[in-house]
């Protein structure tokens, strides 16, 4: 096992920073991770926006939920998809390019390609001893995003990713069995077994939780999961994408 094994396997979210801000140095270095990951036919349709205005934080923080862990970091990172520099480029070489831009593929490789960089940049951080936190609470209230950040036409904030000095650590939470997740040649269909499995999953996620708060919380993976999602959220989504000029078509 070599190191950068070892710091994906290691990986856990942080809520709790030290007062510390990251140097402009580390902050380049991460955005230039993040370049480096792969992207769908070199589109780049990705932008990351950098918050250090405090107040500025103090108002995503509220627009996230009141995650305190917004504000309080070592630097804010947003990852947003861009198609926006496409229609630039579309407008510089004067070729009409509004039909693909707004296709569900365009939309899809946009998504895919910020979450390949966010990706890299979690952990080019977590390889400098910082932890990060993954925010997609940044999609409550998209439109007051948005405008707090004055983004343009074709472009959407996705997610956004606190990073600092730990100063606490966390634990960490075990994932759904290789076999769950792993599937060889075809999807594996036996329900039986399918549900075996999430059984398993159940008895290892209740027990971490019971140990982890003492006996006050027990429930499983799946009770969270479907109790999530008995309640739609954030169904204005797909108007406010179609609004930004994606995913028409």
């Amino acid at each position: 096992m070599n190191t950068v094994i070892e710091t994906l396997l290691n990986h856990r979210s942080i809520r709790n920073f030290e007062d510390r801000a990251l140097s402009a140095e580390q902050i380049k270095t991460i955005v230039e991770c993040a370049q480096a990951a792969s992207t769908s036919s070199y589109v780049q349709a990705y932008s990351i926006i950098g918050v250090k205005d405090p107040e500025k934080k103090k108002q995503l923080a509220a627009l996230a939920g009141n995650q305190s862990y917004v504000e309080e970091n070592g630097h804010f990172f947003i990852f947003c998809a861009d198609l926006h520099r496409h229609d630039v480029a579309g407008e510089m070489e004067g070729i009409e390019v509004q039909e693909s831009l707004e296709s569900t593929e365009k939309f899809m490789v946009a998504v895919i390609d910020a979450a390949l960089a966010a990706q890299n940049a979690a952990v080019a951080a977590e390889s400098m001893g910082l932890g990060i936190c993954y925010i997609g609470g940044l999609r409550n209230q998209l439109q007051e995003v948005t405008e707090l950040l004055k983004t343009p036409n074709r472009v959407i904030p996705l997610f956004g990713l606190s990073v600092g000095y730990p100063a606490a650590d966390s634990g960490k939470k075990t994932r759904l069995p290789f076999e769950h997740i792993y599937h060889e040649d075809e999807y594996q269909q036996d329900q039986g077994l399918y549900k075996k499995q999430l059984e398993e999953y159940n008895e290892t996620i209740s027990a971490y939780y019971k140990e982890r708060t003492g006996g006050k919380r027990t429930d499983t993976w799946t009770s969270q999961m479907a109790n999530s999602l008995k309640t739609p959220r954030r169904m204005y989504m797909k108007d406010f994408v179609e609004n930004k000029g994606f995913n028409r078509k």
